[in-house]
């Protein structure tokens, strides 16, 4: 048997056994453990698939397994080299590194496959997003983001030259690599580089958009959804000399965060544990001007990458994470002062989690909307994300 026929069995197997609780490379990275006889080919294979299959979305779901996966790695392959044993001459003979044109081609013989059926909360996204473009983007894999800091901006493309590796210079600070690009042998991570997405790095514009509005600032900034700490990093660099005060849930989140912020450079800072779904006084000895809110979502901008969570998604989740966004706003803008600038983001592309909420914040809770905007990162191998900034009146 073809090794390209025994891969697929095996994806097959998998995706039928996967529930979804664990993030998909967990499960992967768990199963290959397990099972020693697959080589590094097999293994980035059986994956390719896997991920394939999910990156349909809900689309065509009353096919068979294995004709699925071979329908999704048809369309979410540039070349076929590696899987012409599966397909029939005349798909050989229709495939074309075109995106549209192979899903025009798939179209024909399986109607049923289109935007909405992939990607079925269309209705729900922000009235920007061009949601045909929006749903397709998920057959593509994104791609990997730096943003250089301050003082390598050579340094870094320099590296990358030196070892051959193929980037793109998005702008001064801004690389794009191929998908699944691994640099941490390249680079000193955190320190000459950070992994952050193109459109993560766009809230940057936001971050400077404070620095006009209100020039000399010593800013004294409460990250209170830090998590890794990528957006922490970011207004450090354009902030500084800023003082810094970040926060999250558990305290296993905040030890992640410190390890990065020890490879980062940057040593001066306040932490707290909170739970921010529940009231309480947090900013009472803590005097902050700028508070960036990373708020918790679907993660519905980000799918491209995790598709297994494209897949699972429910109704009742999109409504979990709004109520949970309400809470956490209407728990800790209430003990905000006037004049602090507030920047509320999320990885969504959801309206409830967006638009809706700076319509919460603007009737109650006195918030000045600056400015809005809505990062289609669908259209560069990006994720796609959502920011507001705001003042307390």
């Amino acid at each position: 048997m073809h090794y390209a026929f025994k891969h697929l069995a095996t994806a097959a197997t998998l995706v039928q056994q996967y529930n979804g609780e664990l993030p998909l490379a967990a499960f992967l990275k768990q199963y290959f453990s397990a099972h020693k006889k697959h080589g590094s080919k097999d293994r980035k294979y059986i994956s390719e698939l896997c991920y394939c299959y999910y990156r349909l979305g809900h689309a065509l779901l009353h096919l068979p397994v294995e004709e699925r996966m071979k329908i999704a790695l048809y369309l979410c392959s540039n070349e076929l080299q590696s899987w012409e044993a599966l397909f029939e001459e005349t798909w050989l003979q229709q495939h074309t590194p075109l995106l549209s044109q192979r899903i025009s081609f798939v179209q024909q013989q399986y109607p049923a496959l289109q935007a909405g059926t992939i990607f079925p909360w269309l209705t729900h996204c922000s009235e920007t997003i061009d949601t045909t473009a929006f749903a397709y983007s998920h057959l593509v894999q994104p791609k990997v983001f730096l943003r250089i800091r301050p003082g390598y901006e050579q340094k870094v493309p320099d590296a990358l030259a030196q070892q051959n590796i193929p980037f793109e210079q998005a702008d001064k600070y801004c690389i794009a690599l191929q998908p699944n690009t691994s640099i941490s042998t390249l680079l000193d991570v955190n320190k000459a580089a950070v992994v952050q997405d193109y459109s993560s790095q766009k809230v940057g514009g936001l971050l400077q958009q404070v620095k006009v509005l209100s020039p000399g600032t010593q800013w004294r900034i409460w990250d209170c959804c830090a998590a890794s700490g990528g957006k922490s990093i970011l207004a450090n660099d354009l902030l500084k000399p800023a003082s810094l005060t970040v926060s999250d849930v558990r305290e296993s989140i905040i030890r992640n965060l410190q390890q990065r912020f020890k490879e980062a450079g940057i040593t001066r800072y306040d932490w707290f544990t909170a739970d921010l779904t529940k009231q309480q006084k947090l900013l009472q000895n803590r005097d902050v001007n700028l508070v960036i809110c990373d708020a918790p979502c679907s993660g519905s901008g980000t799918w491209g990458r995790t598709p297994e969570q494209l897949f699972y998604f429910t109704n009742e989740q999109l409504q979990h994470y709004a109520s949970l966004q309400q809470q956490i706003v209407n728990n800790i803008v209430p003990q905000i002062k006037a004049g602090t600038y507030f920047l509320y983001i999320t990885c969504s592309v959801f309206r409830e989690e967006n638009e809706t909420m700076v319509q919460l914040l603007q009737q109650k809770h006195a918030m000045k909307i600056l400015q809005t905007e809505v990062l289609k990162g669908y259209a560069l191998q990006a994720d796609s994300m959502f920011a507001a900034l705001c003042i307390k009146e």
